[in-house]
């Protein structure tokens, strides 16, 4: 009888996803085993002070080949607790025993990647114009997608305003945070009345709209004011339109009714889902087949949404 010396099995792709809330997303965890991972371990309620432990936990146990078939990733709903979760396990890593973390709490990060990436494309296809410069005005700007949306552009050296349809002094708050914490310049403004919306479009040159699925925030009204609007963005899926004459569909079709000279072009949520969702999937399987640690946050995003948008064509 011929000895049979059986090779020890692969180990399995083990993903550990942390998130701050009592539940993990399921948008998140598709994703994830699309991309490869056939393991996958959702942790929820996570407080910051519990992701060293719990990372450390993670790299220990499966030994240094084991870790480069192991990862972390965070999701949540607060984008700067997502990113102070991932310097966090950053920070417990002992080399070898590394394993590679993603952060994309709510997906916004890969959303406004895909939302100021095709912004950006559309403006120097149409227009042979860069973001730099240019007065940007995102609408529901203190929410998740909003701010990091701001932050992006404003890192790109775009004139950012960041709208609150309830509260300028939130939006101050939001914006003097993202200043600080980043380095950049934006300014916080209201749109509580018709009348503080018309002046602020009628300034801006690119608008982004972040706010909640379902209401429209710009009306074909509004919109006559927008004098010197180019690009009009909208991530709400939800009918109305958050932006009246931009269809889900629309990935720079002219937008009806602008009074801008030349006309501006829309861009709606199905075009920047497409890219978000490309962009999450080539992050996951970075950090899965990469072969060495990666630390992805919404940086690493937008580099993707840039590549992605410039594939496009």
């Amino acid at each position: 009888m011929s000895d049979i010396t059986e090779k020890p099995a692969e180990r399995p792709y083990i993903l550990h996803m942390f998130t701050a809330t009592p539940q993990m997303s399921p948008f998140d965890v598709n994703m994830a085993a699309d991309a490869g991972y056939q393991i996958i371990v959702p942790y929820c309620d996570v407080e910051a002070g519990m992701v060293a432990n719990l990372t450390q936990d993670a790299i220990f146990s499966r030994g240094p080949k084991g870790v480069a078939r192991t990862g972390i990733f965070i999701g949540g709903r607060d984008v700067m607790l997502a990113a102070d979760m991932l310097d966090t396990a950053r920070k417990a890593m002992v080399p070898p025993f590394e394993v590679s973390v993603f952060a994309d709490p709510s997906g916004a990060y890969t959303t406004a990647a895909a939302l100021v990436a095709l912004a950006e494309r559309h403006l120097t296809k149409a227009y042979g114009m860069e973001l730099g410069g240019k007065r940007v005005l995102i609408l529901g700007g203190t929410g998740a997608v909003g701010r990091v949306a701001a932050a992006m552009a404003a890192s790109l050296g775009a004139d950012v305003s960041i709208a609150s349809h309830s509260d300028q002094a939130r939006a101050v708050r939001v914006s003097d945070d993202l200043n600080q914490r980043f380095g950049i310049v934006t300014k916080g403004v209201s749109t509580a009345t018709p009348a503080e919306l018309r002046t602020v479009l009628g300034e801006a040159e690119i608008v982004l709209a972040t706010a909640v699925a379902g209401v429209q925030v710009v009306s074909r009204e509004d919109l006559e004011h927008a004098r010197h609007l180019l690009i009009a963005a909208d991530v709400n899926a939800v009918p109305p339109e958050g932006i009246a004459g931009v269809n889900v569909m629309n990935d720079g079709k002219p937008i009806e009714g602008v009074p801008t000279a030349g006309g501006a072009i829309g861009i709606g949520a199905l075009a920047i889902g497409n890219v978000k969702y490309q962009v999450e999937h080539r992050l996951f399987t970075r950090m899965r087949t990469g072969g060495k640690p990666v630390y992805l946050s919404f940086p690493q995003a937008f580099d993707e949404a840039r590549a992605v948008a410039a594939g496009l064509g």
